[in-house]
């Protein structure tokens, strides 16, 4: 009986997706197609950074946490989804959905901190060319991934050691995955205390990268417009409208998100489209932006596939 009791108390439920009739095989085999792109999208990037000995410059250094946080991120989420999609069990439980929220958040906050200190690499390239390789160091650039990877898993780690302090009453989470309101919802008793920590703690991690990657830019884009090399202030406008799109809408779906926990009025399913979309569009976008976006990523890219061709 205690162990039947144990196994109840930590099976949650999870929402289901609403799947239109006949319409489950064809979405479970894009969302497999998607998966797989990404996945491999993201590998790519990684080895070529590891591998390539022209690669191991400040700069590739720090986007080298890009594509691994966003494996991260859509493989701790979408591979669960499309798993409940078919076999139509929306069922985990509590030790997992905690240490998938975990991930995810890490994920989120992840790529706020990275983009930061990208924005803050391109400041110091082309705002003090001449100074960069005096300034960005190895031990400044190590210094820099490890500062950012802290100050992600510090922030984390005030957000979750709250959820200890209450006992849980529910077992449906109200999500299609598991993140920190969530878990919250699981509860019975008063959660304004964690409510209002977590908010506060979203709003300093925003105000940080924001300020961080707000003043790079627009360093950035006073520079170019001073600047004579059209050729030098092409590829720095380029750089900054890449960054700056995957940001927007990076943005938009996580606020959006964020806020609907907050708000009964907003429609489940709505809900769950944009918060898969967190775990999606970056994971997509990355690689395939900066991919394309690197003269010399690309230059590589190319360089295999000719590799390939001819064998």
């Amino acid at each position: 009986m205690d162990n039947l009791t144990i196994i109840v108390r930590f099976e949650l439920t999870l929402d289901p997706l609403y799947i239109p009739p006949g319409a489950k095989y064809p979405i479970f085999f894009i969302g497999i197609f998607i998966y797989m792109f990404s996945v491999f999208c993201n590998l790519t990037l990684l080895f070529l950074i590891m591998l390539q000995q022209s690669l191991h410059k400040p700069m590739y250094f720090i986007l080298f946490s890009l594509p691994l946080n966003d494996l991260v991120g859509i493989t701790s989420m979408f591979p669960k989804v499309l798993s409940d999609i078919i076999t139509e069990t929306n069922y985990t439980y509590y030790p997992l959905c905690v240490f998938q929220a975990f991930l995810l958040h890490m994920y989120s906050g992840g790529v706020l901190f990275t983009l930061s200190a990208m924005a803050f690499d391109r400041y110091i390239a082309i705002c003090m060319p001449l100074r960069y390789n005096a300034i960005m160091t190895p031990k400044v650039v190590m210094g820099i991934i490890a500062l950012m990877w802290a100050l992600d898993l510090s922030f984390l780690g005030m957000l979750f050691s709250l959820q200890g302090m209450h006992s849980r009453c529910r077992s449906h989470i109200v999500s299609l995955f598991c993140d920190n309101p969530s878990l919250l919802k699981l509860t019975c008793s008063d959660t304004t205390v964690n409510n209002i920590f977590g908010l506060v703690l979203t709003a300093l991690m925003q105000v940080l990268t924001i300020s961080i990657q707000g003043f790079s830019y627009v360093k950035i884009l006073l520079t170019c417009l001073t600047s004579s090399r059209s050729k030098a202030k092409s590829k720095a406008i380029n750089t900054c409208l890449a960054q700056l799109t995957i940001l927007i809408i990076y943005e938009i779906v996580t606020i959006f998100y964020v806020l609907s926990h907050r708000f009964s009025y907003v429609h489940s399913n709505l809900q769950k489209i944009m918060g898969m979309l967190i775990f999606l569009v970056p994971p997509l976008l990355n690689p395939i932006v900066y991919g394309i976006n690197s003269h010399k990523i690309r230059k590589h890219l190319l360089k295999v596939f000719k590799r390939r061709i001819s064998v």
